[in-house]
């Protein structure tokens, strides 16, 4: 049965909680605030709340909620932070949300292999606060507090990106529980392996449709002897975007960089108390050693010189760099405030890097064309960017532009050899552009879920079947 065309049983649901409910007592909630809390999304979708909740405590209780889903046909949702942003934790069909917040557990370090092992619900600042000592720490940073176990379900990238990769790029294995209560393990700890068919890159980015993660094995890197940051603003979108791709095609190792434009720069100087140009800006981080890292502020001045005639101004002081990033931190809140009450949607796309000043500049065109008020910001290192177009809650003109440009920006990145989502995920939001992008590639997509999930209990909804209205909320 396809899951477009998957409809659950009312009764059988409702059999499934009362069963679950017999096993975990109080910590399965029909309360609504809590299902409301745990179908919450940082997007424009409404939300669909699950049947109940249910907070695991281990890979075992898992494996027993799922098993009795897979029995009754019960859709099962996991659920970690709540900060995807394409209805990753929104729940069409009802069902069990498992909350994983109560597994957070650091397994094992192994500092020898630069290795940890975690349970799912560990979060990225946790886990490198448990790090800190070690002189290791984990590099993906998508922003958000997020939970591991969401960051490998929606294949997560983030800010470093540059140079340490991405979610699949620092993960070693997986435990993970399937549709019908087994529990596996996907590898082990060795840094390569011909064994089999690869399951684990199968399980990061499935969205939960596969499976739910219950253990994580990462790779760790050495935290950097010197760390450097710095600003150069640019007279143009353009020319900032020329600069970079001119450093990553001279082979610089930086480690970060961002791109503000105009208006994020103006709504980040009132909101943070800045006094930057409002002018677009990138914001620059360097790892390695206080030789290198100089060598690298050094290069990238020389290349910002051919393309702005502003300063590039850097620093290793810690206080000093964080004033500098101070404005990208703020990023999000202060282009909200540039409309007080105002609601946005919050898209990505990506592009290869030689592509990214056109795709950047003719984004920039379709927004003042269109009369949205919209930052654009991103991690444009490895060709990703970000749009935040924001209105008025009940301006139905307005929301309906928003629409109509996120599918043109989706468009305009495929057109240039890119990605409709560059981190974001499908989820319930980009599956129409999944299948403009990867043609009948999506329907050996669907024959391994059908596969593996014949019931469609896991995460129903997401990554291939038709939604409802994406308005805003």
């Amino acid at each position: 049965m396809q899951e477009s065309n998957k409809m659950f049983n009312r009764q059988s649901i409702d059999q499934a909680v009362a069963v679950l409910k017999q096993k975990f007592g109080d910590r399965l909630s029909q309360n609504e605030t809590v299902r409301g809390q745990h179908s919450h999304t940082t997007s424009r979708i409404p939300q669909q709340l699950p049947d109940a909740v249910i907070f695991a405590q281990s890979a075992e209780e898992v494996a027993e909620i799922i098993s009795k889903c897979h029995e009754h046909e019960c859709p099962v949702i996991a659920f970690g932070v709540g900060s995807s942003l394409e209805g990753h934790v929104n729940a069409p069909h009802g069902g069990i949300c498992i909350d994983m917040n109560g597994m957070d557990k650091v397994i094992k370090v192994n500092p020898e292999d630069m290795d940890v092992v975690i349970q799912p619900g560990v979060t990225r600042e946790a886990l490198n606060e448990y790090l800190r000592d070690t002189g290791l720490f984990f590099p993906i940073d998508p922003g958000a507090n997020a939970s591991l176990g969401g960051m490998a379900a929606t294949r997560a990238s983030g800010t470093n990106a540059v140079r340490y990769g991405t979610m699949k790029d620092n993960i070693l294995a997986l435990q993970a529980v399937l549709p019908d209560g087994r529990l596996i393990r996907t590898g082990g700890r060795a840094r390569k392996s011909s064994a089999g068919y690869d399951l684990t890159r199968l399980m990061i980015g499935s969205e939960g449709t596969l499976g739910v993660i219950t253990e994580i094995t990462l790779k760790l890197q050495g935290i950097p002897e010197m760390i450097a940051g710095g600003i150069c603003s640019f007279p143009s979108i353009k020319a900032a975007c020329q600069a970079v791709i001119q450093t990553i095609q001279y082979g610089i190792p930086v480690a970060r960089i961002e791109l503000l434009d105009e208006l994020q720069i103006k709504a980040s100087n009132a909101y943070s108390g800045l006094s930057l140009p409002v002018t677009p800006l990138l914001l620059l981080e360097f790892h390695g050693s206080e030789k290198s890292v100089a060598e690298q502020a050094e290069q990238f001045t020389m290349i910002a010189e051919e393309h702005t005639d502003e300063e590039f101004v850097w620093t290793t002081d810690p206080a000093e760099r964080n004033k500098l990033w101070k404005a990208r931190h703020d990023a999000y809140y202060a282009t909200m405030s540039l409309i007080p009450g105002a609601v946005g949607v919050s898209t990505d796309v990506c592009v290869p890097i030689s592509q990214l000043a056109d795709c950047v500049e003719e984004t920039r065109i379709d927004l003042e064309e269109n009369g949205l008020t919209s930052t654009l910001i991103g991690h444009v290192g490895d060709g990703n960017f970000h749009c935040l177009p924001i209105c008025m809650p009940d301006d139905q003109e307005a929301q309906d532009k928003i629409t109509a440009f996120t599918k043109r920006l989706s468009e305009r990145a495929l057109k240039f050899g890119g990605t409709c989502t560059g981190e974001h995920g499908i989820g319930q939001g980009k599956q129409s552009y999944l299948r403009a992008e990867l043609g009948e590639a999506v329907s050996v997509m669907e024959s391994i879920k059908h596969t593996i999930d014949p019931k469609g209990i896991m995460n129903p909804g997401k990554i291939f079947s038709a939604q409802p209205d994406k308005g805003l909320v």
